[in-house]
């Protein structure tokens, strides 16, 4: 069965195609097929205007098109696209979704920050870890950061912040914003067993491909801070070069780590580990979930 995930976040739009098999004993099997990834920057319009410009219109429907003529050249069967934090924002929203609907034939479902939270939870990385630790999500995205927290066997909390590094770069981010998720990672996560954070999204995985770690083995939050008082001391254009990043990575990716740290600081958590996953694969899951109870 081949699966698409169409994820429309507030700096980019990701297509994710699998083929999913199972094993002798029943278990899916998930092999990517496919990951596009589009740069639409839709936050940089919607934080500060509170709507989708004409241009990003025209970008979202293009990149649309695109994705369902290579839906259909995979030969998909079961599509699922949702939009975050940005589409969440914007006041044009459902007019957007409705050009789309009529032009491609994609439903794009506009999904709240806590279901966004438990997708990424539905990769099911902390129940294959030991028990020993308590396992803390992060996953930072251009409008929110989703948390999830997973302890003793059993998901304590889901929640999301309108904390994001296109939030944070336009200085849409007050104290007040920075007190709440910090007080709210304090209080939750009082009492429990030394904590290890997953960190999940484009600028962690970017963050962990540089520091040349072996994949499985995490990276230690005075690492992340080294890079980040490194990298925010180039210039964007310096950073492109010495970095090799895509000018659009390399404005988000200083006040992602500035997330990253706050948040691992916040929860004592020494350890970060980043499996090369994010929102499209927790769809994939979702969506093949939906498909098997129904079948």
């Amino acid at each position: 069965m081949r699966i698409a995930a169409i994820d429309i976040g507030s700096n980019a739009a990701r297509l994710l195609i699998v083929e999913v098999t199972t094993d002798k004993y029943g278990k899916p099997l998930f092999n990517k097929l496919n990951l596009v990834r589009v740069p639409l920057r839709l936050g940089f319009d919607v934080f500060e205007k509170g709507e989708i410009t004409k241009e990003k219109r025209g970008m979202i429907l293009q990149t649309m098109k695109a994705y369902t003529h290579l839906i259909n050249a995979y030969g998909v069967e079961h599509t699922i696209a949702c939009a975050t934090s940005a589409m969440r924002d914007a006041s044009n929203s459902q007019d957007i979704i409705r050009k789309v609907k009529m032009e491609t034939g994609l439903n794009i479902e506009i999904i709240s920050g806590d279901f966004e939270a438990s997708l990424i939870y539905e990769n099911h990385v902390a129940e294959t870890m030991d028990t020993d630790h308590s396992y803390l999500y992060i996953d930072v995205g251009g409008g929110s950061t989703e948390l999830t927290f997973f302890a003793e066997g059993k998901l304590v909390f889901k929640q999301s912040f309108n904390i994001g590094t296109i939030r944070i770069l336009k200085e849409m981010v007050t104290d007040s914003k920075w007190n709440e998720i910090k007080d709210f990672i304090k209080l939750k996560t009082k009492g429990f067993k030394q904590i290890v954070a997953i960190g999940t999204g484009g600028n962690i995985n970017k963050v962990f491909s540089l520091s040349k770690k072996k994949d499985g083995k995490p990276l230690s939050i005075d690492l992340l801070k080294d890079y980040y008082k490194e990298i925010s001391s180039f210039s964007l254009e310096d950073r492109i070069n010495v970095y090799k990043l895509r000018a659009d990575r390399a404005d988000v990716i200083v006040p992602a780590l500035q997330i990253y740290i706050n948040v691992m600081r916040w929860a004592d958590a020494e350890e970060i580990y980043v499996p090369k996953i994010g929102l499209a694969d927790g769809l994939v899951q979702h969506l093949y979930s939906e498909l098997s109870s129904v079948e």
